[in-house]
């Protein structure tokens, strides 16, 4: 009979636990817009659909400031960005300037000699006044474009069931165990409860 009552106490305990788990979880969320209650003039919603803006905003800030800056985004392009490609195009576009602007009397040896000293030129200086302009680009670009701005939009966009789906995706695994352990810790209760009532 002890043991009965005390399994009783301990499976009601469990389930107080993982239901209450289960409907904070909800709660996150849902409801996902706001609803008033009559007389009391409170209106109730959601956590993250409540603060949505807030989470946008920290989401932005994070992104930017700890994973991922402009800076960083084109530091990288520059890095993969072949130069030697670049000043071959720039040599072959003057090479074709050289042979169509000059006028038709100047001698083809004496035109080959002033591509080879122009080319001598883009060789020594080209790769620096690339470098050059692409951290430019950079400085302005880092003053103008906002990852953080960006991301910010982007998660102020979403529509609320489209962002409890993210988050819910991304997070079952450990909601679950947020349930399992609430019916846990509700059974623990429910024995200790159980022992204190029933051994009184």
């Amino acid at each position: 009979m002890f043991w009965t009552k005390l399994a009783v106490l301990a499976g009601v305990g469990a389930l107080i636990g993982w239901i209450t788990n289960v409907l904070a979880i909800k709660f996150i969320f849902r409801p996902l817009y706001p609803i008033e209650i009559p007389f009391l003039n409170i209106k109730i919603q959601g956590l993250i659909p409540k603060r949505k803006k807030e989470l946008a905003k920290s989401v932005g800030e994070v992104v930017e400031n700890e994973l991922l800056s402009m800076r960083e985004i084109i530091d990288k392009f520059i890095e993969t960005e072949n130069k030697s490609e670049l000043v071959f195009s720039i040599k072959r576009k003057i090479g074709k300037l050289v042979d169509g602007k000059l006028p038709a009397f100047i001698p083809s040896s004496f035109k080959g000699m002033i591509q080879e000293y122009i080319n001598e030129i883009v060789d020594k200086e080209a790769e620096n006044v690339i470098t050059e302009l692409t951290e430019k680009m950079v400085h302005k670009a880092t003053e103008t474009i906002k990852i953080s701005a960006i991301v910010e939009e982007k998660v102020n966009n979403f529509e609320l069931e489209k962002l409890e789906e993210i988050v819910l995706t991304i997070a079952k695994k450990e909601l679950k165990h947020i349930e399992i352990l609430g019916a846990i810790l509700g059974c623990i209760i429910g024995l200790l409860q159980g022992a204190f009532v029933l051994l009184a």
